[in-house]
Order: C-alpha cells, then structure tokens, then sequence
C-alpha cells in the first residue's frame, strides 16, 4: 500500500512548493491532496495547472486526491440547480486531468440547506435516489470522455449511509469511471461496531474494497454526551483495529493509497507516525 496525506498544501493550491512537498516527504508519506472550490475553476490557468503538476513531478510525488468543493446537493428536486453543481464538477474533472491526478473527488450533498453531511428525512426517499442516480451518470460521462477516475466521499449520515448502497448506488450507475473513498471511519454506526471493530471493519471492506480506488486512514473516538457521539480521531490514538484496515486495504490495493486527513498540519507528524508503526508492525508492504 502507499500512505499519503490530504492536507499540508497551501489553500490556493497553485502556490504549492518544492518545499511543501519535501516536507510531506519528510514524514516518510509519498502522495498529497487538496482541495478547491467549484465555482473558483476558471480562475486557474493551464500554466498555473502545468506548473503543479512538474512540481510535484519534480520530488517524485503522487497528486492522489483532487477535491471539488460546492454546496450544492446532487439530488436537488430544482433541475437549475443540479445543472448549476453539474457544470462545476465537470469543470472540476478537467482540472483533475491537467493536474493528472489519481481520483477527482466529489460529495453528494444534502436536502438540508444546513449542509453536506447534514441528515434529512428527504434524503431518504426512492425519488432521491434515483434523482441522485441520474447526476451521478451524468458526472461518469465527463469523466469517461476526460479519462478521470470520480471518487465519492460517503458518509453514515448522508444519502449513501452504508457500504450497501453504496455498492448499489454504483451499480446502478454503471460506469468504471465511478467509485467511492475507503473512507471506513464514516459507516460506523453504533456502539457495539465501535468497540467491536474488527467485525466491523472486515463488513466495510467486503463490500466497499471492490468499489473503491483510494481510502482515507482515521480513527475513531468516543465523545462524551447523552446522544451518540462518534467523532474522527488521529490514526492510532482511538478505538480501531487500524491493523486490520490497514491490511485489509492492502490485500486488495497493494498499490493503493490511504489519505491522511481533517487534522490540523502540527498532528500530521504523530498521524504518519502511528500509521506507519501499524504498517510496520504488522509487516504491511509500504512503498
């Protein structure tokens, strides 16, 4: 498997530098990711995109994730406004092809106007799924034409909230083109997957692994409070059997990454260590 980290990269990604890079290089991590938002795609110039890409080309680092930021929801009932988010990810996905990047990622939103990650009934709905269906095909045909493997962040709270729809979401799309993150702290459920994580964790897998291109390596906390409270924590310092994941990602993905990610730069430092301990302790192949 191969460990990178999305994040350590300046907020305008077109400032990044050699000295950015070698510093990722530094925590022994051989991939990096970043973000930019939707409706910011034409600022970015085919110079500025050229000059990325011999950047990180020039330190031998892998460009994994190239994140689409919007708020719109894939699934909106409005047609102007999926047209609207639709033409952002296809902006997007050129991008990513210039910056010659692993996967492009994007979200699906929600039908509460409070958010992307934020639950509502509506989401819930055959006629949200099939609407949601309908974009997701749309997107796939973009990045067939531009050669772009889409990458889908899911979530427990979202419209895809289990590795099952997932798995039928993207069936039903039917493109190769269309996958979803190993993101397997987000479909932890409840208590008991939690502190029995291993068992967990090998049903994430099962299902998810063969629909999945690139992952992203967190942990799990339990906070306190008199409603369920299950929050993201540094790889290694929470509840999960990282080892299992960590092998479980290889077997199907030798080559595959896992993304560190949502810390602050100063954590980076102990995230990698403590991946990398697990890699290494439970002799994982890491190149």
């Amino acid at each position: 498997m191969r460990l990178g980290v999305c994040g350590m990269i300046p907020g305008e990604f077109v400032q990044t530098s050699v000295q950015d890079l070698e510093a990722i290089r530094a925590l022994e991590l051989s991939g990096a990711a970043f973000h930019y938002a939707g409706d910011k795609m034409s600022q970015l110039s085919a110079d500025d995109l050229r000059t990325v890409r011999q950047t990180f080309e020039s330190v031998e680092m892998d460009l994994v994730q190239f994140g689409i930021g919007f708020g719109e929801c894939l699934f909106d009932p409005d047609p102007s406004v999926r047209q609207s988010v639709i033409k952002k990810i296809e902006s997007g996905i050129e991008v990513a092809r210039q910056l010659n990047a692993m996967g492009c990622l994007i979200r699906t939103g929600s039908l509460n106007s409070a958010g992307s990650y934020v639950p509502a009934r509506e989401n819930r709905t055959p006629e949200a799924r099939a609407q949601l269906v309908d974009t997701l095909r749309e997107v796939a045909a973009k990045a067939e034409t531009e050669g772009v493997d889409i990458v889908i962040e899911t979530h427990v709270l979202t419209i895809m909230g289990t590795p099952e729809i997932n798995r039928d979401v993207l069936a039903d799309v039917g493109s190769e083109r269309m996958s979803v993150v190993m993101d397997y702290v987000n479909h932890f459920q409840n208590l008991d997957q939690v502190y029995d994580s291993t068992k967990r964790l090998e049903h994430i897998f099962s299902i998810m692994n063969p629909i999945s291109i690139l992952g992203h390596c967190k942990d799990i906390k339990m906070s306190p409070g008199l409603v369920l409270h299950i929050d993201e924590e540094i790889p290694g310092d929470g509840e999960l059997d990282l080892a299992t994941a960590l092998r479980l990602w290889h077997e199907a993905h030798p080559n595959g990454y896992m993304l560190l990610e949502h810390l602050p730069n100063e954590q980076y430092p102990r995230a990698a260590a403590n991946a990398l301990s697990v890699i290494r302790e439970n002799n994982i192949p890491l190149h």
